[in-house]
């Protein structure tokens, strides 16, 4: 199996410097300054904002990031058939 190096601006130009990604992204960092402000989180302390819904919390990054979901990618990257 012969590994390519990822084309990071590709896949901005592609994906992330759309409409709709830049208003999400701006919201994400938008709801981690209140938090920032709010004195529940602070810049390297390893915690995420968790958002569900139109709520959010406060929870370790590794247990954000590592949550079993049933996306289709998720399923795919933990060797499903999806």
């Amino acid at each position: 199996m012969r590994v390519t190096k990822r084309d990071y601006k590709d896949e901005y130009n592609k994906f992330q410097s759309g409409g709709v990604q830049k208003k999400r992204r701006a919201l994400r960092n938008k709801n981690r300054r209140k938090m920032e402000a709010g004195g529940r989180v602070s810049k390297g302390d390893g915690m995420d904002i968790h958002h569900v819904g139109n709520t959010m919390k406060v929870i370790s990054a590794s247990e954000n990031r590592g949550k079993k979901t049933g996306s289709v990618g998720d399923i795919r990257a933990r060797g499903g058939k999806k």
